[in-house]
């Protein structure tokens, strides 16, 4: 019986929806707005979460990165006191080198922005990456063409590169980069090898595809190894079961003694680890998921008294039409289902409009930018159960004045 009754509601409010176009559509608009704005806001923030979760895990979470500089946003230290810090050297690589009995792997990286020419082809403000061989060992990444450096070439400083796939698309357009002749700060360059192209990542992150590598003795050729504003890191990695805290630890003691810092003074460099970023982050993200829900939620509000008014002018429309199902005996549950099932169904289609926009906008976004941003199953959802609720409440006081109607003064009504 209640399947029965139910599903006449139903056949019911689908014929409302298609008879009254306009009214449907006006009372839709309000919460596809709503959803569109808070599903938008989630699926932004699911694909910035997991394109830095990709960068951790490209980064190594059992990788220490030793820096100038401190990660994070949540850093006690006077901005002048880091500034003054010596910048990371070849002297505390070779000391983690020779003391650590903890590291696995360990590479020294300056990097600098430069102009790569190609005949009469130009790409502007490439960050150019010099590195010791280890780096193959510590960082992953994947060769699309061509090699990486041999330990020969690294050891001698050979003039060779390994370029991102973006600088090699403005460089070389179609033509095979690997073998081609390149000039860095001047010095000629010979590519041996192209990254693979993986796709924009959150917060700016592009991964290899707009860096050049080269072999470190060769970048100390045109990079000044003695400026105070030199970016250099040393990176290494724990060996298999020594948890990353001790390796910090061990690093710490290592390159205080190296740098002779008194036992009162403060260290004069940062340890820092690639869980730091998404720790950073992470208040940012809850802020704009408030934020989402704020917005979002305003226009959910004002579509569900847009559904509740439409339901009122319905209940009035439809008095004639109540007063006789209740002469026929028709109960309270079908009159009061019966409206609510139209409530539902009206919220529910804006939903799916909102869901849908959100999808088209994620195609054309995808195409237009490379980027991997997909409306996950869980939004899908969560819109649903947001629609459904929001019909739910804002058609029950229409249903329930529909309800409670005397038959005989329905019958009677006119307009």
């Amino acid at each position: 019986m209640f399947f029965r009754l139910l599903r006449e509601g139903f056949i019911f409010a689908i014929k409302s929806v298609i008879v009254n176009k306009l009214r449907t559509f006006l009372s839709l608009f309000g919460i596809t707005i709503g959803i569109f704005s808070i599903i938008s806001v989630f699926t932004v923030l699911d694909w910035m979460e997991k394109s830095i979760h990709d960068s951790i895990s490209s980064m190594g979470e059992n990788v220490l990165y030793v820096h100038k500089f401190p990660w994070g946003l949540n850093t006690k230290l006077p901005w002048w006191d880091i500034i003054k810090r010596p910048v990371v050297s070849k002297t505390d690589y070779q000391a983690v080198l020779n003391r650590s009995t903890k590291t696995a792997s360990a590479c020294f990286t300056v990097s600098q922005s430069e102009q790569i020419k190609y005949r009469k082809n130009l790409a502007s403000d490439v960050d150019v990456m010099a590195i010791t061989p280890e780096f193959v060992n510590i960082r992953s990444f994947e060769i699309d063409n061509g090699r990486f450096f041999s330990p020969e070439e690294s050891a001698s400083g050979k003039n060779v590169a390994v370029v991102g796939a973006v600088i090699a698309e403005r460089l070389f357009d179609k033509a095979d980069p690997v073998g081609k002749q390149i000039t860095i700060s001047g010095k000629r360059t010979t590519v041996i090898g192209v990254f693979k192209k993986e796709g924009k990542g959150g917060i700016g992150d592009t991964g290899k595809e707009e860096e050049t590598l080269v072999p470190l003795n060769f970048g100390k050729t045109f990079v000044n190894m003695k400026n105070i504003f030199l970016n250099a890191t040393l990176m290494i990695k724990a060996k298999e079961g020594v948890p990353i805290q001790e390796l910090s630890d061990e690093t710490t003691m290592i390159l205080r003694a190296s740098r002779r810092l008194h036992p009162n003074e403060s260290d004069d460099f940062a340890v820092n680890r690639a869980s730091l970023i998404s720790q950073s982050f992470s208040g940012v993200f809850a802020g704009i998921n408030i934020g989402g829900w704020v917005i979002g939620g305003f226009a959910i509000i004002v579509g569900g008294f847009g559904i509740a008014n439409i339901m009122f002018v319905s209940v009035r429309e439809r008095t004639n039409i109540i007063g006789i199902q209740k002469a026929l005996g028709a109960k309270r549950f079908f009159i009061l289902q019966q409206f609510l099932v139209e409530s539902m169904l009206l919220s529910l289609i804006g939903g799916m409009l909102g869901i849908l926009m959100i999808f088209l906008a994620t195609l054309v976004i995808n195409y237009l930018y490379d980027l991997n941003m997909y409306l996950t199953i869980a939004n899908i959802f969560l819109a649903v159960f947001i629609s459904g609720i929001i019909g739910i409440v804002a058609g029950y006081a229409p249903a329930n004045t529909a309800s409670k109607m005397n038959p005989v003064e329905a019958i009677g009504f006119s307009f």
